[in-house]
């Protein structure tokens, strides 16, 4: 079955009928139409010596390097931005930029995505520790937290720099109401409040995002997670599995193994062959994200990862040659 993805862009809501089981139709569509519209990605296509006319699979369709946010102004068609979504980094390194013609479809995205793995965002108090994060304003981690404190539609729901003795107190008396929280904060910033303030948080969500930024001596995921079950009494530590150049995420409710939206899959390619895709095994993630019809769906990511049967996947480190990116965590 072929798809007229054009028409079915413009409607309002489509990311919510993509499924499983129709996802793979989506994708072909939507690598027609960014071939034909995506300067860039038409560009790489061609050099790479791949005929758009003979790719019939998902596991074909080619990925752009993450690389090219950074080099290239990242397309499909001619927009004005309704915003534009930078990721962090240094002086030296230069960061990569999501160009959005519609907020409103991250919106969508990452409703459906968090809905789909926790339910809706008014059944929760959110409590965010982003600082790094809150200090810029093209952050697209910052701007989900807020649109889920905002649908959380609880006053105690709120970003927090350094008040950590009110954040502290706050997360006690919601735990004794038997409130359901979930304590959402880059890495370093969850490291440096745990050592602080220990307490029994049994019950509570803690969810980190990744994200050293050289604030701390690196640790692995594995020892940042231990170490903050100990502080703070709990059996797991979830994640979010995101970044600027994608519209939706993945999740983890602990030992780092990440479920992706529906709107979102998953391959591994060799290393050294980029063309070798599998759906499972060990190797540099690429990722197809359907949310990203104005820019570019299909992205060779530096992650290196391992997918399982099932489809989840544990990202293991990073290449070598990428700089560190600053919503990442260490290679373990």
């Amino acid at each position: 079955m072929s798809l007229n993805i054009e028409h079915i862009i413009q409607q309002d809501n489509w990311l919510q009928r993509v499924t499983a089981q129709n996802f793979d139709t989506y994708a072909l569509a939507l690598f027609r139409y960014q071939y034909e519209h995506c300067a860039v990605y038409r560009a790489f296509t061609d050099a790479i010596g791949r005929d758009p006319a003979g790719i019939a699979t998902c596991a074909a369709i080619p990925c752009l390097p993450i690389s090219f946010f950074k080099t290239h102004t990242v397309v499909s068609g001619s927009f004005v931005p309704e915003t534009i979504f930078e990721s962090s980094g240094t002086t030296a390194t230069q960061n990569s930029r999501h160009l959005v013609k519609d907020a409103g479809l991250y919106r969508q995205s990452f409703l459906k995505g968090f809905e789909q793995y926790y339910g809706a965002p008014e059944n929760y108090v959110f409590l965010c520790l982003l600082p790094s994060y809150l200090e810029r304003g093209n952050s697209s981690l910052v701007y989900m937290a807020d649109e889920l404190i905002r649908r959380s539609g609880r006053f105690e729901s709120g970003f927090y720099l350094n008040e950590w003795e009110q954040l502290a107190g706050l997360l006690q008396s919601l735990k004794q109401r038997g409130t359901p929280v979930i304590l959402l904060g880059v890495t370093f910033a969850l490291l440096d409040f745990a050592e602080h303030y220990p307490m029994d948080l049994s019950g509570v969500i803690v969810m980190e995002t990744g994200g050293m930024k050289g604030r701390r001596e690196e640790w692995t995921r594995d020892q940042v997670h231990q170490y903050l079950c100990g502080q703070w009494q709990l059996q797991q530590i979830h994640s979010e599995y995101g970044m600027t150049e994608l519209l939706s995420q993945a999740y983890s409710k602990g030992g780092g193994v990440y479920q992706a939206a529906s709107t979102m899959q998953v391959k591994v390619r060799d290393e050294n062959d980029p063309f070798d895709i599998r759906t499972t095994g060990a190797g540099c993630l690429n990722v197809i994200d359907l949310a990203n019809v104005h820019s570019c769906a299909f992205i060779a990511t530096d992650d290196i990862a391992k997918i399982v049967a099932d489809g989840s996947f544990e990202v293991l480190g990073r290449l070598d040659h990428s700089a560190l990116r600053g919503c990442s965590l260490m290679v373990v």
